[in-house]
């Protein structure tokens, strides 16, 4: 039976659905998997698609070519697999559950760690917020509370947690576009960003962390 891809990153996608399929078991440990030909016909896709994606999957780890045999499983999951990567065909849903939790964090360092320089980067990204959503620049809207919160994330000068939360942030911008009709829930939840800042300004952990917790709460209604 066919398992065509709907989605235009084909070699992204094919190498996302040889992933799971590996991880349930369906190819062990030095199987070799289908000739080309087969692979083609199975996902719908082209030959350089299928050659993109197990050269994806050979660079993470997973599977190995040998030149003129075939192609085989080199493990069972892809614990080399770059993160970049792997967030790149994560489910959106755990994405956002990833950004949130990283959201309560980053506020509560920002406040113990932010500079003044950090303070009026954070300020100006939340004022260009409320003027976008205002006039009702959705798209701006969401590019200036992505900003926002990436401020907040690099005062925390945590450079794990900064680069991982623009990570996750930057792959969820699309999604973001999606949910949001237009931009009412961003001026309604304008003042508790307000606030969000004056915590980070007051240097008070606790309270950036309760008001970043209301903040997912909201969003997530």
């Amino acid at each position: 039976m066919a398992e065509y891809i709907k989605k235009k990153s084909l070699a992204d996608e094919v190498a996302a659905r040889l992933q799971e399929q590996i991880t349930l078991g369906r190819y062990k440990v030095d199987e070799k998997l289908p000739i080309e030909p087969e692979l083609m016909k199975r996902f719908g896709v082209g030959r350089s698609s299928i050659r993109e994606a197990i050269k994806i999957l050979a660079n993470s780890g997973l599977l190995r070519v040998q030149q003129g045999i075939g192609t085989f499983v080199e493990q069972a999951s892809c614990s080399k697999e770059p993160m970049e990567q792997r967030l790149k065909r994560a489910n959106i849903q755990d994405l956002d559950e990833v950004r949130q939790l990283l959201e309560m964090k980053i506020a509560e360092k920002a406040a113990l760690n932010r500079t003044d320089a950090d303070i009026i980067a954070i300020r100006t990204h939340l004022e260009n917020r409320r003027m976008a959503a205002a006039e009702g620049l959705k798209e701006a809207c969401i590019e200036a509370d992505v900003a926002f919160h990436i401020a907040i994330a690099e005062a925390s000068k945590n450079e794990i947690l900064a680069d991982l939360y623009k990570s996750t942030s930057i792959h969820l911008k699309k999604w973001f576009l999606q949910i949001y009709p237009d931009t009412r829930a961003f001026e309604e939840t304008y003042v508790i960003h307000e606030q969000l800042l004056k915590s980070i300004i007051a240097g008070d952990a606790k309270k950036a962390w309760t008001i970043a917790t209301k903040i997912i709460g909201h969003v997530s209604q």
